[in-house]
C-alpha cells in the first residue's frame, strides 16, 4: 500500500491491517526521536555555542545536525519533503506550493534557549501532515524520558500507554482553580498588563518550549494556555496530541490554528471544553479574543 492509499483509509478500525501499519509507523516515529534525542542532542545539552537567527531566536550546529538525521530518517520511513524551521523561507514556501500539501512538518530542538542555558525544558517535536491535515503528532522531551504521541484515529499516548491523568480530589472546574502557561512575551502589551491586572487562574508559567507546552495542557499539568505568535513546526505536532486527549485550542480570533503556510498563528487552549468556554469568556472580557 502506498503512504497516501493508507493515509486516506487512516482511522478505519476495520482496516486491521492499516490499523498495524499506523502503530508500526507510529512506533518508527516516536524511536526516531528518542535516537536523535539521546545521540545526537543530549550529549551537548548546556554546552554548546550558539549564533543568532534574523529574527534573534537562537541556532546551535546541534539544532542543524538534529534536522539533517530527521530529515534523512524520515524521508526512508514515507518519502515527502521535510518542513523544518531551519529551511530557508524559499524552501519551506517550496513545500506548502503543493494543491494538497503532504510533508513532513518538524522542529529539531523545539526550545533551544532552554537547551543553551541549560534549561531541562525542550523536546524533539514531529508531525506527518497529509493532504494538508494533521495525521500524527510525536513530542519527545529527553530530560523526563517521555514520549508523546497522537494520531487522527486513536488517544493520545505517554511511552506508549493512554495519557493517564492523575485523580485529583477537587477537579479542576473553574478558571481560578487553574495553572496557566501565558507566553507574555509575543503578546499585546496592553493585553498583557490587563491579565496581569486581573489574572483569572490560581498561578502562572511560562517554560518555553511551544510543542511541549501543548503536551502539558494534554495531560493536564496546567490548564490553559494563551500564546501570541507561532509558526506550523511549532505546533503541529502539538496540537493533534492535545486534541486527541479532549483538549481545544484555537487562534484569538476564533479559528483553527493549523493553516499551510508560514504565517504565525495565535494560540488560545484548554484541557477541556468546559474550562476553554470559561477562558474564552474571560478573554473576551479584556478584548484578547473577538466577541
Amino acid at each position: 500500500m502506498d503512504p497516501f492509499s493508507f493515509w486516506r483509509v487512516f482511522g478505519q478500525e476495520s482496516k486491521n491491517q492499516t490499523k498495524t501499519e499506523t502503530l508500526n509507523l507510529v512506533r518508527q516515529i516516536e524511536e526516531l526521536a528518542i535516537d536523535v534525542s539521546k545521540i545526537i542532542i543530549l550529549p551537548h545539552f548546556g554546552c554548546v555555542f550558539e549564533t543568532s537567527k534574523k529574527d534573534g531566536s537562537l541556532l546551535t550546529e546541534i539544532d542543524i545536525q538534529s534536522h539533517t538525521e530527521l530529515t534523512k530518517k524520515l524521508i526512508k520511513i514515507i518519502d515527502l519533503p521535510v518542513l523544518s524551521e531551519e529551511l530557508s523561507a524559499s524552501e519551506q514556501q517550496a513545500i506548502l506550493n503543493a494543491e494538497s500539501p503532504s510533508y513532513w512538518c518538524i522542529d529539531p530542538i523545539d526550545g533551544t534557549s532552554n537547551f543553551v542555558a541549560g534549561i531541562p525544558y525542550w523536546c524533539v517535536s514531529i508531525a506527518l501532515i497529509v493532504d494538508g491535515q494533521i495525521e500524527l503528532g510525536v513530542v519527545y522531551d529527553a530530560n523526563r524520558d517521555e514520549c508523546f504521541s497522537a494520531t487522527t484515529s486513536s488517544t493520545t499516548t505517554l511511552n506508549r500507554q493512554p495519557l493517564q491523568v492523575k485523580e485529583q480530589k477537587k477537579p479542576v472546574t473553574e478558571l481560578k482553580d487553574c495553572m496557566a502557561m501565558i507566553d507574555f512575551k509575543r503578546l499585546q502589551a496592553t493585553v498583557s498588563q490587563k491579565i496581569v491586572a486581573m489574572p483569572p487562574y490560581r498561578s502562572q508559567r511560562s517554560f518555553g518550549a511551544s510543542a511541549l507546552d501543548l503536551c502539558w495542557i494534554a495531560a493536564k499539568r496546567c490548564q490553559l494556555y494563551l500564546h501570541g505568535q507561532q509558526k506550523l513546526w511549532d505546533h503541529a505536532a502539538g496540537l493533534l496530541i492535545l486534541h486527541q486527549s479532549g483538549g481545544l485550542a484555537e487562534t484569538f480570533q476564533g479559528k483553527a490554528v493549523f493553516k499551510n503556510d508560514l504565517e504565525p498563528k495565535s494560540v488560545l487552549a484548554a484541557s477541556n471544553e468546559l474550562l476553554m468556554n470559561k477562558w474564552k469568556a474571560y478573554s473576551r472580557e479584556i478584548n484578547i479574543v473577538q466577541a
